[in-house]
């Protein structure tokens, strides 16, 4: 079966270690509040939106792998020891769903164009790659680094979202500055929709 999640950030984990092997990155992580030990081989855990598995358990830490794939598609291989990351695990049978549906598969590396603190919320506009921005609605989701996100504004070619002092706090999100690249997963189901709906549209 498929992992899902929900994007909404469980913990903080903290990048202890960076091992490149070929062209993969094992990443050794420490997790703040989920206890590796409680973590199961095989596990699926997304990682600042990217979905990993879980090949070994070190006390209080683990190790996944990111291969070329991964690497060439998402802001992963940027990342240094020391760095943290969002860490959610599959969302489980009969659990809320208090986010969206997030596959753990990043459509695109979106740039933070700039940010605006309002007091009861941090507006922060990103610019996503063109071919991802027809998916980007107003009122939509979105999910950035993994963060189950409402869309406020969208315009040619950015959009803006707003977070509330408890994201702020709970995410690496409110301390990343413009030009701060990020992942971005759209809305699972408008492809989904637009998939299947696209044999039946009229050809010019």
């Amino acid at each position: 079966m498929t992992p899902v999640f929900t994007g909404l950030i469980e913990d903080l984990g903290t990048i202890v270690r960076a091992d490149r092997r070929s062209d993969a990155l094992v990443l050794t992580v420490r997790p703040a509040a989920i206890a590796a030990a409680a973590l199961g081989l095989g596990e699926s855990i997304a990682h600042d939106g990217v979905c990993l598995t879980v090949t070994a358990i070190h006390g209080d830490s683990y190790e996944v792998l990111a291969g070329a794939e991964t690497l060439a598609k998402t802001t992963l291989g940027e990342r240094r020891v020391g760095d943290r990351l969002h860490l959610e695990r599959a969302l489980a049978l009969g659990a809320r769903l208090g986010g969206h549906l997030v596959a753990g598969h990043v459509d695109g590396v979106g740039e933070l164009v700039s940010r605006v603190d309002r007091g009861a919320n941090l507006v922060l506009t990103y610019r996503p790659p063109a071919a991802l921005l027809r998916y980007v609605i107003v009122k939509g989701s979105i999910a950035i680094d993994g963060v189950s996100l409402t869309v406020n504004t969208v315009d040619e070619t950015t959009f803006a979202v707003a977070i509330i002092p408890h994201t702020v706090g709970a995410t690496h999100l409110g301390q990343r500055r413009p030009g701060a690249r990020v992942n971005l997963e759209v809305d699972l189901i408008g492809k989904y929709v637009e998939r299947l709906v696209a044999p039946y549209q009229e050809k010019p």
